[in-house]
């Protein structure tokens, strides 16, 4: 079988009227250059070109078969551009997972936006706040709160500075008063969900000094953090949130952040995949894009900047 880089010596050589600029102009020895050139008329048994120490030019059948040489190698350099075109679009299946209140408030806008730049790219997006099994469910990535349990787990920070917020509605404040201290907590109705496997409501704070840490209580749970979100926005309780979840409920009013002073559990955002393989194109530029909004509505949360403890 023709050599490519063989196929390229001749046609130089045949273009320069000489192997040895041939062989500068491809950066390899006069010897490499030489041998290529008995390769190819090895293989093809016929002599392309006639040298000398001095000269060199085409035989008969170095003349008819350059014609071909050239269109191999501009057919191969097509096939290559196509292939690599092929590789900067961004296509395929995209198959994620998401918790749901992060999946329907924030990620569900920003992945229409996502498809409109990325059209030929198709979505499954699969919602819950169960921890993704990504070795059995049908999905290639998973966006998580908190450390993965499983450590064999890939795991790329979105939002590695994300905290809960304490926030209630202002019409709950208005009618039961706003916690100004933790010990508080006790007279109001907690807003709870499942964390993982366990329902959150063991929350713990620094104020500062030292850590806090609590067991609060209410009438309502849910096993769907965005039913949480929505029952503290209609004035039903104190609730214990990620701020990526709530901030644009608090920028808007819907939401207070109570007792600001305090730093709030950690809530860090990561994408998960159970491969590196699976870490494609289409995941990186998702990825680029959550981490840079989720950076720009953290920004509005300021307390986040400071240190951990």
């Amino acid at each position: 079988m023709l050599r490519f880089d063989d196929l390229q010596v001749f046609v130089r050589a045949a273009d320069l009227g000489s192997l040895s600029a041939a062989a500068r102009v491809m950066d390899m020895s006069a010897a490499v250059a030489s041998a290529a050139l008995k390769r190819i008329e090895h293989q093809l048994g016929a002599r392309l070109l006639a040298r000398s120490t001095r000269s060199l030019r085409l035989t008969a059948e170095g003349e008819g078969f350059l014609e071909y040489a050239r269109a191999a190698l501009s057919n191969l350099d097509e096939g290559r551009r196509l292939l690599a075109s092929g590789q900067d679009q961004v296509s395929g299946i995209l198959q994620l997972s998401a918790p749901s209140d992060f999946g329907r408030n924030l990620l569900l806008p920003w992945l229409d936006e996502f498809q409109r730049e990325h059209p030929k790219l198709s979505v499954r997006l699969l919602l819950g706040d169960r921890i993704a099994d990504l070795f059995r469910q049908p999905v290639d990535i998973a966006l998580r709160y908190g450390e993965p349990e499983d450590s064999s787990l890939v795991a790329l920070p979105i939002a590695p500075q994300n905290r809960r917020v304490l926030c209630a509605a202002p019409s709950y404040l208005a009618r039961h008063g706003e916690p100004k201290h933790l010990e508080q907590l006790a007279q109001h109705n907690c807003l709870l969900f499942m964390l993982g496997s366990r329902v959150h409501d063991h929350w713990s704070f620094h104020d500062g000094k030292r850590e806090v840490s609590l067991t609060v209580s209410g009438d309502r749970f849910s096993d769907d953090a965005d039913v949480v979100r929505l029952w503290a926005v209609a004035g039903a309780g104190i609730a214990y949130k990620s701020w990526l979840d709530v901030g644009a409920d608090v920028l808007a009013g819907r939401l207070k952040v109570l007792m600001p002073e305090l730093l709030c559990e950690r809530a860090p955002l990561n994408l998960l995949c159970a491969h590196r393989a699976q870490l494609s194109k289409p995941v990186n530029l998702l990825r680029d894009m959550l981490a840079s909004r989720c950076a720009r509505l953290s920004s509005q949360y300021p307390l986040f900047s400071g240190s951990d403890h």
